[in-house]
């Protein structure tokens, strides 16, 4: 029911209540039937379905398999399990398994922080009786009082009030408090237009008012916020999807690989089965790139650290990634993009003066502009905390701060207490204008002295004369409409307006007529709530970066456009949430991509932009900080919190916590994603083509070595590389090589470039491109070395060894090969300087010491080498022509 639009009297009784409230009996009874005023709580998911969780992707469940099959060679004759094998999978499975697992329980509390905002008690009627009873006992009907400072425990329909207004920039955005009165409003008009409703979640800062509840609980408007948050759709992050899809993919191509290669052996080469067995499980442990997993998050949780350090809190390791794919900005522009703090940044004086409060210059302090300033700080109700700052309506401590910054204060802002205040009129939303008494007054006339401050309109409506140049004058027409001009002139630029005013010789027990009449009007104070430093500029970067920002906001069209033009989004057009309600979703679709301004948007009006820009294929981050942001936060591809303004609500269900509020943090966050999503991209490129290399090279290898030496393949089991070789292969080339390049830092142009399609994946055609080629490459040179030692030696085993040093050692050149498209200097990284190091190093110790034996190679002399470094010379030749093509063909 649109409580809203209703008249107080049939308010009560569709409520069946009255002004003295409900009795006892009848609140008790409608306690049972509606239930307590508590917001429902979701049903978390255990932690227990948490741990499994991290062991069902594809790539998990293809390790296992792995692992298993290095177990079953054990079941071969004269074979052993191999538990080294086995158990180096497992560990890796088991601590990447338990890491995700440690994030993703501290990301389920997206809906406790609502939870927390129930107010303890409320003060009702009942029964013409005024009470404190516990808030969860409020039922639609009570008759709540409300003051200064309380929180609201319900929504409920004002009955009548006294200069109330109501902060509810966390339900719906606006910045500045809403004044609250009985009468009632159009049906359709915005929730931020609610003025004769005060919101559960939010907080009366002036004035009283009594109101009879409509709702409670998860009938709120902050319950509906709540529900739309736990209905929340469960979006898969794209990195997410995209490694899943890698892992399938993987999964897929090792089964087709062994069925075929196994059928290749049995029917056309009559191999052995225990050696077609055998050959299966080699290639397993060749081709799966066992740390992939490991490598993936600790990526991750490095980009994770590195945001932390640029003050970006990262609740969910995979949007790391994301982040970098970004290429939607929908943001809120209070506390955002702007300071959630009113600021007076100009001045009119009559003697046609506009004035820049906001200078870092200041202008020089003249009489003039010391009354004006002066009669805004006495005018006033703000007080001041023994910690210098000020409590109170956030347009009076603007007007209270303004003046103490040039040196005019009211002393007893100190003392909270009304001074030398003779007699006061207090505002209301229907006078707009407060008056007070006082003794002395820093202006021409004789005490005592009226201070008056409200709307331009009300206030020059109650003046005669003017003060120019220090005497007072005749208010004449043309200076009047010169009032009104620069009045509409300050709007127009996004600032709220106040007029000020003061009359000598006034009589404090004159009633309100006779004292706000004939007044000297003193001018006019306009007040923003300023862009935040640097907002402008990350703006900028981002739609350099072919990243698109758009405001979507509570605040007035006229206020929206103006900040958004000041930051530098394009406002040249712009919808307010009552359109995009009446928008068809083809319609809107349309819209979203020609308009960058919404204003006066409701929670569901934001989650219909997102889910119209998601449906349109963009990567969409949300960023905001109130709690009408948190079902947009959770429907985000990256949601965006502010930590130092935002509300727990906001946190809770974002992804991404900025702890300095900072508009700059976001853009440096998307070129970290960026620059990660480049390092995975390395890495899977790394891992995928030496293992590509290497299950070539144990296909062709076995099937060449049958044809061309069969005397020495002729043994059972022969092949031309050992799986216990193939596992320290990948675990030193796999190992701290792969993880150093996950350190990579940025390459320079990350964001001069557009972002990453939706849709692509880590394996694009140029890193599909560089996989196969370098597999060939390895192959093919790594096949001819072994062929070449073994004619020469004779020796099955030397030949082994030397492909099996030739394998490690190109595969550790390879690291700086696949960061050439990068443009990165070989130095840039010393962690990938000192990881090739210490593996080339375990690589000598394992063929120089008695462990070499266990391995079953032997230790290679200076021939030897000379067969490998000669195999370098197209390896390496092949690594820069196939770059140089790709660059040509694919980034061209």
């Amino acid at each position: 029911m649109p409580w809203h639009a209703l008249e107080s009297e049939a308010v009560l009784s569709n409520l069946d209540t009255s002004p003295d409230g409900l009795d006892s009996e009848e609140a008790a009874q409608r306690l049972d039937a509606y239930g307590p005023n508590i917001l429902t709580e979701e049903d978390g998911i255990s932690p227990l379905s948490l741990l499994v969780s991290q062991f069902t992707g594809p790539l998990i469940l293809l390790l296992f398999v792995a692992a298993g099959l290095s177990l079953a060679v054990g079941v071969l004759p004269g074979r052993e399990p191999g538990y080294t094998d086995a158990v180096l999978i497992l560990l890796i499975l088991l601590g990447n398994g338990l890491f995700g697992f440690i994030q993703d329980y501290r990301a389920e509390k997206a809906l406790a922080a609502l939870r927390e905002m129930s107010t303890p008690d409320a003060t009702v009627r009942r029964g013409g009786t005024v009470r404190e009873i516990s808030a969860d006992e409020v039922v639609p009907g009570d008759i709540i009082i409300l003051e200064a400072g309380d929180a609201v425990p319900a929504d409920a329909r004002i009955l009548s009030a006294a200069d109330c207004r109501a902060d509810e920039s966390t339900l719906t955005g606006e910045s500045v408090p809403v004044g609250k009165g009985p009468d009632p409003v159009d049906s359709d008009a915005a929730l931020a237009d609610h003025r004769s409703v005060l919101h559960a979640g939010t907080t009366v800062v002036r004035g009283r008012a009594e109101a009879v509840v409509v709702a409670t609980a998860m009938g709120t408007e902050l319950g509906t916020i709540a529900d739309q948050l736990g209905q929340a759709r469960q979006r898969e992050t794209p990195f997410e999807i995209e490694v899943d899809r890698l892992g399938r993919r993987i999964g897929i191509g090792i089964v087709a690989l062994i069925l075929v290669i196994a059928a290749i052996q049995l029917f056309v080469t009559a191999t052995d089965p225990v050696t077609v067995l055998l050959v299966a499980v080699t290639l397993a442990v060749a081709a799966v790139p066992e740390g992939l997993p490991a490598v993936v998050t600790l990526t991750l949780a490095l980009g994770s650290r590195t945001l932390l350090n640029r003050n970006a809190l990262v609740r969910n390791l995979s949007v790391v990634e994301s982040l970098g794919a970004v290429d939607f900005i929908v943001t809120d522009k209070t506390g955002t993009l702007t300071e959630n703090r009113m600021t007076v940044t100009r001045a009119w004086l009559p003697d046609d003066r506009t004035v820049e409060l906001d200078d870092d210059n200041g202008p020089e302090l003249d009489p003039a502009l010391s009354a004006l300033l002066s009669c805004g700080t006495r005018c006033n109700d703000a007080k001041k905390l023994d910690d210098g700052s000020y409590r109170g309506d956030p347009t009076e401590v603007a007007l209270v701060s303004v003046a103490a910054e040039f040196g005019v204060d009211d002393d007893d802002k100190d003392g909270g207490g009304t001074g030398d205040r003779l007699h006061e009129v207090s505002f209301t939303s229907e006078r707009k204008r407060m008056t007070i008494v006082v003794d002395e007054f820093d202006a021409p006339g004789d005490g005592p002295f009226a201070l008056m401050k409200g709307a331009p309109e009300v206030v020059l409506d109650r003046c005669d004369r003017v003060l120019v140049d220090g005497a007072i004058e005749p208010l004449g027409d043309e200076l009047r409409q010169r009032i009104e001009t620069t009045t509409s002139e300050f709007a127009d630029d996004a600032l709220r307006v106040l007029g000020f005013a003061y009359a000598p010789d006034a009589d404090p027990n004159a009633d309100e007529s006779a004292l706000e009449s004939e007044l000297v009007f003193l001018g006019l104070q306009g007040m923003t709530d300023p862009p935040r430093d640097g907002v402008a500029g990350a703006v900028t970067d981002c739609l350099n970066a072919g990243i698109h920002v758009t405001m979507a906001t509570g605040d007035t069209p006229q206020t929206a456009r103006a900040i958004a033009t000041e930051v530098g989004i394009d406002a040249s057009s712009v919808l307010t949430g009552t359109e995009v309600g009446g928008l068809s979703d083809a319609e809107l679709h349309r819209a979203i991509e020609e308009t960058r301004v919404f204003a006066r948007v409701s929670p569901e009006h934001k989650v219909r932009i997102l889910r119209a820009l998601q449906d349109a294929g963009y990567t969409v981050a949300m960023t905001g900080d109130g709690v009408n942001d948190a079902p947009a936060l959770g429907n985000a591809d990256v949601g965006i919190a502010m930590g130092e303004r935002g509300t727990q609500v906001a946190q809770g269900a974002s992804d991404v916590v900025l702890r300095d509020d900072n508009f700059v943090t976001i853009r440096d966050a998307i070129a970290e994603g960026r620059g990660i999503f480049d390092n995975i991209r390395k890495f899977v490129n790394y891992l995928l083509s030496a293992n590509t290399g290497e299950v070539l090279v144990v296909f062709l290898g076995t099937l060449l070595g049958a044809l061309l030496f069969p005397e020495v393949f002729s043994a059972s089991s022969a092949l031309v590389i050992t799986p216990v070789a193939l596992l320290w292969i990948n675990l030193v080339t796999d190992g701290f090589p792969a993880l150093a390049l996950g350190a990579d830092p940025k390459s320079d142009d990350v964001m001069n470039r557009p972002p990453r399609p939706r849709h692509e994946g880590v394996l694009d055609r140029y890193t599909v491109a560089s996989i196969i080629g370098i597999g060939v490459a390895l192959t093919g040179t790594g096949l001819g070395v072994f062929f070449y030692a073994l004619s020469e030696s004779g020796d099955l085993v030397v030949a082994q060894t030397v492909l099996f040093t030739f394998l490690v050692t190109a595969e550790l050149v390879r690291t700086q090969s696949v960061r050439l498209r990068y443009r990165l200097s070989p130095f840039s990284n010393p962690w990938l300087l000192g990881a090739v190091g210490l593996s080339l190093a375990l690589h000598l110790m394992l063929l120089y010491t008695p462990v070499s034996t266990l391995f079953g190679v032997v230790p290679l002399g200076l021939e030897a080498w000379g067969w490998i470094a000669g195999a370098f010379v197209p390896f390496l030749v092949a690594n820069l022509l196939l770059v140089w093509v790709n660059d040509r063909v694919f980034d061209s």
